[in-house]
């Protein structure tokens, strides 16, 4: 993999949000969650798509804070328009895990 500089990096905006709304994609071609993300005021909410199933459902991941892109241009996923690009790890089995804080923080703040 490429070496990247910090200010490759840092052109990335990652900011905390968190789930307020989420429902079950059964249209994507991979199974998937829609998730409707509040990164607070200076953002607003974002939404997306995220292939979670493994791990969550959608009432369960309510109120969880999650990291993700917000900078990304939107992407079409099926009849949907994902805004950002929510981050997570692969378990053993290559399913994804979100990334989140432990301890809740201000929806909005960016990661440094």
């Amino acid at each position: 993999m490429a070496e990247v500089t910090i200010d490759d990096f840092l052109k990335l905006d990652i900011r905390v949000g968190t789930v307020t709304r989420a429902e079950p994609f059964p249209e994507a071609r991979r199974p998937a969650i829609k998730l409707w993300i509040d990164f607070g005021a200076e953002i607003g909410q974002k939404k997306c798509s995220a292939q979670i199933t493994q791990h969550y459902d959608p009432e369960g991941i309510i109120g969880q804070q999650v990291l993700a892109v917000v900078n990304f241009p939107p992407r079409q996923i099926g009849p949907f328009m994902s805004e950002c690009l929510t981050l997570g790890l692969s378990d053993e089995n290559g399913d994804i895990v979100l990334i989140g804080p432990k301890s809740p923080v201000p929806d909005g703040g960016r990661m440094h």
